[in-house]
């Protein structure tokens, strides 16, 4: 993604992964193809590998500059966690790209997890003579606090979910409030009056989205709220990783009617670039605009 200017904030990506990675077929419920041809014919060439029939799923971390902070929005997969395919792939795509942005782990002041899957929190720890430690040793972690207890209550208990498997918490967010730098917060929650946080329940029990707001531009970081193109055109479509597929739905409809034909941008996490865009009111769906230059 080319480097994004939202008034006195700014917004670059760091690119973990980037390509073909699942077919429709096997991501969303109950996905019908044939109902879904006419669709999948019109998505813009960057999402979706026709030699394939896979969507192009991105994994990124979004670095937010504002006058004050630099910030870190998801944190993707990370390195060493020991992820078994399809997720092992290489982690140094990641690491040069946050190199390349001219910053060092102590320059980081924020870490926002839109919700706590397993590629959504990746980089918050790293591995330091075996026990995980916060990789942004001067950062706080904004953590939404009911989607921590939630997490924190299934890893006591033993149960994993999709997207939470393989001690994801115990990896990537247990350490971080162990070590004193986790802000568990509430949906209203605001840093510098231009930062604050959407409740968009469903893909995880308290995911949210980060709007950020700046001289009269305002645009919204979605984490999961939306994965595909394909979710625009037809926002009831829910993932297999969804926590409550039905309030995914609410809370997609919800957002996606608020910003329609709006000014708004939205940054989806897993978009290729170039990523941003607007939605625009199409019959029962929606249609995808890439900002394009």
């Amino acid at each position: 993604m080319k480097r994004l200017q939202l008034g006195d904030i700014s917004i670059t990506s760091l690119i973990e992964r980037d390509g073909p990675w699942r077919r429709p077929e096997d991501f969303f419920l109950g996905y019908d193809s044939a109902a879904q041809a006419g669709n999948v014919a019109a998505l813009a060439p960057e999402v979706f590998d026709v030699a394939s029939g896979k969507m192009v799923i991105t994994y990124q971390t979004f670095v937010v500059r504002t006058p004050h902070h630099v910030m870190l929005v998801d944190t993707c997969t990370g390195e060493d966690k020991g992820y078994g395919p399809p997720m092992d792939f290489p982690k140094q795509p990641w690491a040069d790209a946050f190199a390349a942005e001219g910053l060092r782990p102590e320059d980081v002041d924020y870490v926002f997890c839109t919700h706590l899957h397993i590629d959504h929190t990746g980089w918050n720890t790293k591995l330091v003579d075996g026990r995980w430690v916060p990789t942004f040793p001067n950062a706080k972690y904004v953590f939404h606090k009911g989607e921590y207890a939630a997490w924190e209550a299934l890893a006591k208990q033993g149960v994993e979910r999709p997207g939470g498997a393989g001690g994801v918490w115990k990896m990537n967010c247990e350490p971080i409030v162990a070590a004193g730098q986790a802000l568990l917060v509430d949906e209203d929650f605001c840093l510098d009056d231009g930062v604050s946080l959407i409740l968009t329940p469903g893909h995880s029990p308290c995911h949210v989205c980060v709007k950020l707001q700046s001289r009269g531009q305002t645009a919204i970081i979605a984490g999961d709220l939306v994965h595909h193109q394909l979710q625009c055109t037809d926002p009831s479509l829910s993932t297999i990783f969804c926590w409550d597929a039905e309030a995914a739905r609410a809370s997609r409809r919800r957002v996606f009617e608020e910003i329609a034909d709006t000014p708004t941008l939205m940054l989806p996490i897993h978009f290729p670039s170039p990523t941003a865009g607007r939605l625009k009111r199409a019959g029962a769906g929606y249609d995808w605009l890439f900002l394009r230059d």
